[in-house]
């Protein structure tokens, strides 16, 4: 005997009674396991089942290290110019105009200055969304900016990578950027100013090449991809199978190439317990 029973056939729902599913309540992480977006956010876009750390851009991370969500950005309103009216299957300054409109961003980077449990710290966070992260003219410049306000001011400085390199519609326009931002964190040791590389996934091409791996300090997140060249093109290169793990975080800290892989849980804590220690200040609980 069934349990239950229609009494009438089919199923009559109003239209306007018909409610969709809203899109963005769950979250699938690379190894299947679902989570509750809601969930995700409060665990800092960390998968509670398996720890994986979610890609997310520079108003996430400015909202994890700057105390209350207060800073002040840096200059906001720089964009990209098209000099050499490059055109593959779109229009560079085209492609510009649509990367804006769907990702409500300038560039590839954000630049801002705040406090970090109450000492000032500039971050510069590369945004993966807005045509890869892809370093141009304005990213170099951006960053080359903040550096000179971390000079000016004697302020600590801080780059958040999540790249996959240069800017190809920039050519050698893009490839200048790795020496102009390479000479201001020069001009930073000099003046004995700290200065932290955040590498985060992906962390690859003229980033890695330049200012990511070029901090009193390197770090990065669990598991996130680290290298110049992908995986194919090395092993392609090479002719050689890659090992497991290759081009990991934890693949490069075993390789000397990073400082410590810390959880983005820790990550304020843990760049603000160096800056104590460096610049032999208190250390703040």
């Amino acid at each position: 005997m069934a349990w239950f029973k229609r009494k009438e056939k089919g199923i009559h729902t109003a239209t306007e009674d018909k409610k969709d599913t809203p899109k963005g309540l769950w979250y699938k992480s690379p190894t299947g396991k679902i989570v509750d977006t809601e969930e995700l956010e409060k665990n800092f876009y960390i998968s509670p089942e398996d720890g994986y750390h979610v890609r997310i851009g520079s108003n996430e991370y400015f909202e994890i290290l700057f105390d209350d969500n207060k800073y002040k950005e840096l200059d906001a309103k720089l964009t990209s110019k098209d000099p050499l009216k490059f055109e593959d299957k779109k229009a560079y300054a085209d492609r510009l105009v649509a990367a804006q409109e769907k990702t409500g961003l300038k560039d590839a980077v954000r630049t801002a200055v705040g406090k970090s449990k109450g000492s000032d710290l500039v971050i510069a966070c590369m945004d993966f969304s807005f045509i890869g992260g892809s370093m141009g003219s304005v990213v170099g410049e951006k960053i080359a900016r903040a550096a000179d306000y971390s000079l000016k001011n004697n302020i600590p400085f801080m780059i958040i990578s999540k790249s996959g390199g240069a800017r190809m519609m920039e050519a050698a326009l893009s490839l200048m950027q790795l020496a102009k931002t390479s000479s201001k964190l020069a001009q930073l040791a000099d003046a004995g100013i700290p200065y932290i590389s955040l590498c985060t996934d992906p962390t690859t091409g003229g980033t890695t090449a330049s200012f990511a791996m070029l901090g009193d300090i390197n770090i990065s997140e669990p598991g996130a991809l680290i290298g110049f060249a992908g995986p194919r093109v090395v092993r392609d290169t090479t002719g050689k199978e890659l090992p497991e793990g290759f081009q990991t975080a934890e693949f490069v800290q075993e390789h000397g190439f990073l400082d410590f892989i810390t959880p983005r849980q820790e990550l304020k804590n843990k760049i603000n317990l160096y800056l104590d220690l460096i610049l032999n200040r208190p250390v703040r609980a």
